[in-house]
């Protein structure tokens, strides 16, 4: 058992809902069960903490999101600065700590990446001046120089969700030493996410009214227009009327239902809401697709891959490193060549699952992944310590 030591985790947010949530929050957990005294500093807690940490909620006055996101900054420094802390893992963007893991990527890039998501060049060209005259964005554009190019602790290790995020940090800010970048991809609890049975499948398919021969598609995500919903319907609209798209994220799909009306699909399209039991929804599907403008390293392919689906992707993905080739759309607008793959996919696990050879996804073991490296680090960097 490693010697005990005081580890402070520092996010706005502590809960189990959201792919960066959800990491912070086991992690703690794994800490908490190395023997070591956790603190997790968050501006909120939402629903029960794991065992044994003790929560600290520093709270953020409602003075939009420029000035919480300063004020969240400053509670955590004046809070780690005197608080004797062995070791403090950043998982958000504050100033001080020894591990920094990002999860996201450069605001820059993400703005420049994201912009075709919002409709035509009319459109573009207000959300590209909003964000331009936008304090938040200011404040974060200068939160991540900081933190990149002038941190407070100079060693500070920096870890990325994926390759991809690394070389969008390193095109970013060029300043960064690359050997002191290393990659730690998000991987899930393959305990949680594996194939439903049979029976149970079938169940879950006849409750939604498909019939046998139906495909259904599914995908996964809170911002539909980032992550490509926009382009999936499109693509239904090319497909047979037996493929159907189910959506599962927590956002109004208003607009969306309205452009599946305009396309004649809104029959063939279901908006799940927030959705509980992901391992169902992934289970009762055929294909998995999502043709995102930006993602670090998405937690739902990589569930829906566990779960048995041939999962799609865009090139734009951190994850998409899991995914065969065959199955990677390099323009998340191309609902054309989307439409392509989808059916494709489609044909190749009917035609697996008639002759029985459709083998279980293995998780890869040449990629670095999980909570464990962060842990190797933590041992790593408490030895160094002399804790």
């Amino acid at each position: 058992m490693p010697h005990q030591a005081r580890i402070a985790l520092t996010m706005p947010r502590l809960g189990l809902y959201g792919g960066a949530e959800g990491f912070g929050w086991r992690l703690a957990e794994a800490l908490c069960a190395e023997g070591h005294a956790v603190d997790f500093l968050c501006a909120r807690a939402e629903g029960k903490p794991p065992a044994g940490v003790r929560v600290l909620e520093l709270g953020r006055p409602p003075l939009g999101r420029a000035l919480k996101n300063l004020w969240f900054d400053h509670a955590v420094e004046k809070h780690v600065t005197g608080g004797g802390y062995d070791l403090v893992i950043g998982l958000g963007r504050t100033r001080s700590q020894d591990i920094l893991r990002v999860g996201g990527g450069p605001q820059s890039i993400f703005n420049r990446l994201t912009e075709a998501a919002y409709g035509n060049a009319l459109s573009r060209f207000w959300k590209r001046l909003r964000r331009a005259l936008s304090p938040s964005s200011a404040v974060i554009a200068w939160m991540e120089a900081r933190q990149f190019e002038h941190p407070l602790n100079p060693d500070q290790r920096i870890v990325c969700v994926s390759h991809l995020v690394r070389d969008w940090l390193l095109e970013a800010h060029p300043a960064i030493d690359p050997a002191s970048v290393s990659v730690v991809y998000n991987r899930p609890d393959l305990t949680r996410y594996a194939p439903l049975e049979p029976e149970r499948r079938h169940v879950l398919r006849a409750a939604q009214g498909l019939l046998p021969s139906d495909v259904l598609l599914c995908t996964a995500g809170t911002n539909f227009a980032l992550k490509g919903v926009g382009t999936l319907i499109r693509a239904l609209a090319l497909l047979p009327p037996r493929f159907h798209l189910a959506v599962a994220g927590g956002r109004g799909p208003q607009q969306w239902l309205s452009l599946a009306r305009n396309l004649g699909v809104e029959a063939r399209v279901r908006f799940a809401g927030k959705v509980s039991d992901m391992r169902s929804f992934y289970g009762a599907a055929d294909v998995f697709a999502l043709p995102t403008y930006y993602d670090a390293c998405s937690n739902a392919v990589l569930e829906a891959l566990a779960c048995g689906l041939p999962a799609i992707s865009s090139a734009r993905n951190g994850s998409a490193v899991f995914v065969p080739q065959r199955h990677i759309l390099p323009d998340p607008a191309d609902h054309v060549t989307l439409a392509g793959l989808i059916e494709a996919a489609a044909a190749d696990r009917a035609a697996a699952e008639q002759d029985h050879s459709a083998a279980p996804f293995i998780w890869p073991d040449d990629r670095p992944c999980g909570l464990e490296p962060y842990l190797e680090m933590v041992r790593d960097m408490l030895t160094q310590k002399g804790v």
